[in-house]
C-alpha cells in the first residue's frame, strides 16, 4: 500500500504533519507538497515558469508551485510508481460549500482523481489548528476504513471532501455521508491606500451559509459530525441539457451529449 500526502498550506504545515505521522504506519507513506502556503489556488497549474523540486525534513519534498503542480510532477514522472491512495490536507480551514471550488487541498485531491488514483481532502472547520490530534485520527480511522473493504482497488476512483469539526475526539460525531451546501456570496473587497497613494484591495471574507439543511456538510460539522462528500469533476448541467439541446442543437443527437469518463488514465 502506498499513499501520497501533499497540501495547501505548504510542506511544514502543522496539518500535514499530523497527517503523515497519524499515517506513516498504515503504508508506504510520500510527502510532496507546495513550499509556501497556496490557500485558494484549487486547480492552477504553473505554465509560465520552471519549477523545482526541493527535500525537506523527514524525507519530505516541496515544490515551488501550487498544490495541482505537486501532484501532476509526482504522477507524470517523478514517482516512478503510482499510489494507491492520494491524500490531501489537514487544511487549517473548512472546505465546504461553495468554497469546494477554490481549495488547493481539493485541488491536489481532485488532480490525482484526474489521474485515476482515489483521492481524500481533509479539512478542520475552523482556523488555528485547535484539536488537530482529533482530526488527524478521524483521517486515520476514515484511510483504515478504505483499506479494510479495499475501496481503493475499486475500478472507478473516488474523489471524497471531508471536514471535521475541531473537538476533542471523544466530542467528534461520526463520519456523515452528505452533499455540498452554499454560502451566501462572499464579503465585500477591502480597500486600503499604500503609502504611494494607490488603492490596493484584499479579497472579502466568505459569505455565511446558504444553504445548510440537514443532509449538508454545513450540517453535519455544525452537529459535530465528520462530513464525507464524495466529489465529481463534470460540472455539465444535465437537467438543462435537453433544453439547450433544442434551442441550439436542435440537430444533435441524444447520445451526444451522454456524460463521459472524466478521469485521465
Amino acid at each position: 500500500m502506498k499513499i501520497l500526502i501533499s497540501n495547501d498550506d505548504g510542506y511544514q504545515a502543522p496539518g500535514i504533519l499530523a497527517l503523515y505521522e497519524a499515517l506513516k504506519d498504515l503504508a508506504e507513506v510520500e510527502v510532496i507538497a507546495p513550499e509556501h502556503n497556496n490557500s485558494a489556488k484549487s486547480n492552477a497549474l504553473t505554465l509560465n515558469q520552471p519549477l523545482s523540486v526541493m527535500d525537506g525534513a523527514r524525507g519530505f519534498r516541496y515544490v515551488n508551485g501550487t498544490p495541482a503542480d505537486c501532484m501532476h510532477i509526482a504522477l507524470t514522472g517523478l514517482l516512478g510508481y503510482r499510489p494507491d491512495l492520494l491524500v490531501s490536507g489537514i487544511n487549517n480551514g473548512a472546505n465546504m460549500g461553495d468554497d469546494t471550488i477554490y481549495s488547493g487541498t481539493v485541488g491536489a485531491a481532485m488532480e490525482g482523481y484526474l489521474f485515476g488514483v482515489p483521492a481524500i481532502a481533509f479539512s478542520q472547520v475552523e482556523k488555528g489548528w485547535a484539536h488537530l490530534d482529533a482530526a488527524a485520527q478521524k483521517a486515520r480511522e476514515l484511510v483504515q476504513q478504505v483499506i479494510a473493504q479495499q475501496l481503493h482497488t475499486r475500478p472507478v476512483p473516488f474523489l471524497l471532501n471531508v471536514n471535521i469539526p475541531n473537538r476533542p475526539l471523544e466530542a467528534l460525531g461520526p463520519f456523515e455521508v452528505c452533499r455540498l451546501g452554499r454560502r451566501h456570496a462572499a464579503e465585500n473587497v477591502i480597500a486600503q491606500t499604500s503609502p504611494r497613494g494607490d488603492t490596493l484591495y484584499w479579497i472579502g471574507a466568505a459569505g455565511a451559509a446558504k444553504d445548510g439543511a440537514p443532509g449538508t456538510d454545513f450540517h453535519a460539522t455544525a452537529q459535530g459530525n465528520v462530513s464525507v462528500t464524495p466529489l465529481q469533476v463534470d460540472l455539465t448541467d444535465y437537467e438543462t441539457l435537453p433544453e439547450w439541446q433544442r434551442q441550439l442543437a436542435p440537430s444533435k443527437p441524444a447520445s451526444a451529449f451522454a456524460p463521459a469518463s472524466s478521469t485521465r488514465s
